[in-house]
């Protein structure tokens, strides 16, 4: 493929592999690390669970030589969504620092987990998740919801530097 025929191609796989990047640390922190997402937690993964496949969508259509505005298209909806995630991640941040109220569908940490099976039905409607107000681990200053913001912004960038390229 001449790099020139569809200068798309490559913000797509990069959109695509960073995605992929950014939602696979985020469910590694989860099962690995042992850190129970809340509510909006799981709500900020949803732009990247959509934008993933169309971005490899844009990708092969790049590939394929498909008519730029097609591929463009593709680009405009991945940098709506992972600007909704940054709103959702911007949010979510706030509401950890204190500057809003967060969900009231949010609700207050863990306490156990039952091994009883008997008592699953009754842990269910017992045990909630974390609060969506408490940050649960914090790098540089920023926890998680305030690093899906970073790296939505990114991403959102990447699309528009691919929607801006001429085909």
């Amino acid at each position: 493929m001449n790099a020139s025929a569809k200068p798309q191609f490559l913000p797509a796989l990069v959109l695509a592999a960073g995605m992929a990047a950014t939602v696979g640390t985020a469910l590694g922190f989860q099962y690995i690390g042992g850190y129970i997402p809340c509510a909006l937690c799981y709500m900020e993964r949803e732009p990247y669970y959509f934008s993933i496949p169309v971005a490899i969508v844009a990708a092969v259509a790049a590939l394929l030589k498909m008519p730029a505005w097609l591929v463009k298209a593709f680009l405009v909806i991945v940098l709506i969504a992972m600007l909704i995630g940054a709103g959702l991640g911007t949010y979510h941040a706030g509401a950890e620092w204190g500057f809003w109220p967060g969900p009231s569908t949010c609700s207050t940490p863990v306490n156990a987990v039952t091994k009883d099976a008997g008592n699953l039905l009754n842990d269910l409607n017992a045990v909630h998740g974390p609060s969506c107000t408490e940050a649960a681990l914090r790098v540089l200053g920023l926890s998680f919801a305030g690093w899906n913001v970073v790296a939505s912004l990114i991403l959102a960038g990447i699309a528009a530097w691919g929607i801006r390229r001429k085909a």
